[in-house]
């Protein structure tokens, strides 16, 4: 096995912390979103707290696959981190289908709040720190780090104009633009470890520890949370067409019009006509 890609202490604790930052505002999204939804104190615990050991027990066997050289690529090897993010995300899309789950993620107040754990994507400098040692190549970290930090910089603007009752294009623009980040981003990395592009230095630190938590663990349950957000508010919309369409201009009354000269005279017309 090759040596490891050396990780200042601080990088370490800059990536778990925003592996840990996303997972439990996730899980109290979730909370909320539960007591909001009438499921009661207990069933909002069960949900908040059980959706922040599902996926902190993800990140940890995730990050003993990585501490394995699991994510390694090479000659003859088929990379297991797309594979890993994949049926990470499928699971994850899965949960959200689940009645409880799908309850709290339709409460009030949610479309503002699950726009909230993307704030923590700032921790995408790692990728630019890491590029400045020398351990990350450019084509990947730029994109990557670059996109991440402007998605984690709007995220807490965008949810705050949400929970004002607009902004759902922005919030749609918003979504449509991490979701890109992070296709770029593992699709860079992905290409790059398997040396599709002539880089230096390789894309190797991505695989193993601690940034190998990112594409696999953090990014299915961004994108998860993109997913469900843009469902969201897609429906939000269709429902504000539906109900503006619906409006018209009322169904047929009898009224009265009064001409200028001669008595009443009764006719068919509609509300709201002149």
């Amino acid at each position: 096995m090759t040596a490891m890609v050396h990780v200042p202490a601080y990088l370490w604790a800059l990536v778990l912390a925003g592996t840990v930052g996303i997972t439990a505002l996730t899980g109290f999204v979730l909370y909320r979103g539960a007591l909001l939804a009438g499921s009661g104190g207990r069933g909002a615990v069960r949900l908040g707290v059980g959706s922040v050991l599902l996926i902190g027990g993800w990140f940890t066997v995730s990050g003993v696959i990585a501490g394995q050289g699991g994510y390694l690529s090479g000659p003859g090897r088929l990379p297991a981190l797309p594979f890993a993010f994949a049926g990470a995300l499928v699971a994850m899309v899965a949960a959200t289908l689940l009645p409880l789950v799908a309850r709290a993620l339709a409460a009030p107040g949610m479309l503002s709040r699950l726009e909230l754990p993307h704030a923590f994507r700032v921790v995408g400098a790692a990728f630019l720190i890491m590029m400045a040692l020398g351990h990350l190549p450019a084509l990947f970290a730029v994109p990557a780090g670059v996109g991440d930090i402007l998605t984690g910089i709007a995220a807490p603007f965008v949810a705050r104009r949400v929970a004002k009752g607009g902004g759902h294009r922005v919030a749609l623009w918003f979504n449509a633009f991490g979701m890109a980040d992070l296709i770029a981003a593992l699709t860079l990395a992905i290409l790059t470890g398997l040396h599709a592009f002539s880089v230096s230095p390789s894309s190797k630190a991505i695989t193993e520890l601690p940034l190998a938590l990112i594409p696999t663990a953090a990014v299915p349950l961004l994108f998860t949370l993109h997913i469900t957000s843009v469902r969201r508010l897609l429906a939000v919309e269709r429902k504000r067409r539906s109900t503006l369409g619906g409006a018209g201009l009322g169904a047929p009354s009898l009224t009265t019009v009064l001409p200028l000269a001669g008595g009443p005279v009764h006719h068919l017309g509609r509300q709201g006509e002149k």
